[in-house]
């Protein structure tokens, strides 16, 4: 099983496969997500520290391509799966923001 290190919280292992943002949500990590994992409102963005992710789909990859300011080594946790060891770095908490998170993501 993959191990995912969220920098500066904990590392956790997860079965392969899973969302990442359902992984760090169920590990009891503050994430915040919004759209329920529709690729919508990039709130669950997680910046990839270590490891490798597949690539882009087309909606996380046209929605990205919408903010100019960010980084190749963004990804939206709600679209992508683990597949192996990741480090990460969870850029937006409900704590911080005050906000509530969505609908969870569907598997």
């Amino acid at each position: 099983m993959p191990t995912v290190t969220v920098e500066g919280v904990k590392s956790f292992e997860v079965a392969s496969g899973t969302k990442l943002v359902l992984a760090i949500e169920d590990a009891g990590i503050d994430i915040l997500h919004r759209c329920g994992g529709l690729s919508k409102c990039t709130t669950c963005r997680v910046q990839v520290v270590e490891g490798e992710l597949a690539p882009m789909g087309a909606l996380e990859q046209e929605r990205l391509a919408r903010e100019s300011s960010l980084g190749p080594d963004i990804r939206l946790s709600c679209q992508v799966a683990v597949e192996s060891d990741l480090t990460i770095r969870v850029l937006s908490t409900a704590s911080s923001t005050g906000m509530t998170s969505g609908p969870r993501p569907v598997d």
